[in-house]
């Protein structure tokens, strides 16, 4: 068996020398997303969010709410005179938001009357719009509570009982897993191993295909001694030493040079990665045996990887999706990879927490028994059509 798979994995070296788009879309492809997610976040979060602030009142305070607004980390102040110029300016996508201080705004504040500030948020873009409202929220009530301290200090409370009335009840927030709320941490860790997740499979896809296309899967099943199952796996030998490489510097990357955070072990999080690969290649080798044509596989794989990222659940959890979707989400590798990350790499839960996505992992490489029978009926008869 042993020389059945290194003539088929030196026959596929051969190809990657001849074709060097193997090479490029595995190697090329995931370090420009590597290089390109990891600079984009390099800040940790979105800094100096354009906000444009409408000031109807021009008085002390109303200045110092823009300064105080100018100064915080995700807020960058723009300045208009009127309330059209500034929506304007949100509509064509160069402001966030857009903040309107009223006439009136320190009179009625001093007469103890109730001002009312206006936020204006551009929900297209979603990550924007949210943190530009979370600036402007935290400045109105960081306002009104300073404004609320001065009142009760000419009413002769000390700084203890105004505490009490200004903040009765005091949050205590744990943050777990990302203290800093760095996007880079939470985005990379899942984005970068679905972008693997999809040139492994299109790559092992196209790789299992062209054999098809080319006329050429006769010739490999000689060379495995007409055994499809060393064909499959010789082939697949090359492809999992590169992927799991690709893997590993991902790992590597994210928790020994980028320090991102991590309570577990990064051995455990190396088997995750291996087990992860080799699902991704089972999957592949399903795909092009049940759809034996390079471009019809080709297709199902690229719509199948691209809704493993939603269906992944690491931006909308998948119990607040609808019912069919929680057992849809089970067909991904990504998944699996991503409840195993939790559980070493936030919870350190160890063997007890992740084994359970071991098995689901484990459970994906039966999946090309149901399909490796009619791959080995295309190869032989080359029946199917080519373009």
């Amino acid at each position: 068996m042993w020389q059945k798979l290194r003539a088929v994995a030196l026959r596929e070296l051969g190809i990657w020398i001849r074709r060097p788009i193997y090479l490029v879309g595995s190697v090329l492809v995931l370090g420009f997303c590597t290089l390109f997610y990891l600079s984009f976040f390099h800040a940790g979060v979105p800094t100096d969010l354009p906000i444009a602030v409408v000031d109807l009142d021009g008085t002390s305070l109303s200045r110092n709410f823009i300064r105080q607004l100018d100064a915080t980390q995700l807020g960058s102040v723009r300045r208009f005179e009127t309330f059209p110029e500034a929506r304007a300016e949100m509509q064509a996508g160069r402001v966030t938001a857009v903040c309107v201080l009223p006439k009136g705004f320190l009179a009625d504040v001093n007469a103890q009357r109730q001002p009312r500030i206006t936020f204006y948020i551009n929900g297209l873009y979603f990550v924007g719009g949210s943190l530009a409202w979370k600036d402007l929220l935290q400045m109105v009530n960081l306002t009104s509570g300073a404004v609320q301290r001065e009142v009760l200090r000419q009413k002769g409370l000390n700084d203890r009982a105004i505490s009490g009335q200004i903040r009765p009840v005091d949050i205590d927030v744990h943050q777990i897993g990302n203290a800093t709320m760095n996007y880079g941490a939470y985005i990379s860790n899942i984005m970068l191993p679905g972008v693997l997740e999809m040139i492994i499979v299109i790559l092992v896809i196209y790789s299992l295909g062209t054999e098809l296309k080319y006329g050429t899967s006769r010739h490999l099943l000689e060379k495995a001694g007409h055994d499809i199952v060393a064909a499959v796996l010789g082939k697949l030998l090359v492809y999992t030493l590169l992927f799991t490489a690709l893997g590993l510097s991902l790992v590597l990357i994210f928790y020994r040079f980028l320090h991102f955070p991590f309570a577990g072990s990064i051995w455990s999080m190396a088997l995750g990665m291996f087990l992860f690969v080799l699902a991704c290649e089972a999957v592949a080798v399903t795909i092009i045996g049940l759809v034996p044509v390079l471009r019809f596989a080709l297709s199902i794989g690229a719509l199948y990887s691209v809704l493993g990222f939603s269906l992944a659940g690491f931006t909308l959890p998948i119990e607040a999706m609808p019912a069919p979707f929680t057992g849809l989400a089970a067909i991904y590798p990504l998944r699996a990879y991503y409840l195993f990350y939790v559980q070493e790499g936030i919870y350190a839960n160890g063997f007890a927490g992740w084994y359970p996505q071991v098995i689901h992992l484990l459970v994906f490489l039966l999946l090309p028994l149901l399909s490796l029978g009619r791959l080995q009926h295309a190869y032989i008869y080359q029946d199917y059509e080519r373009n």
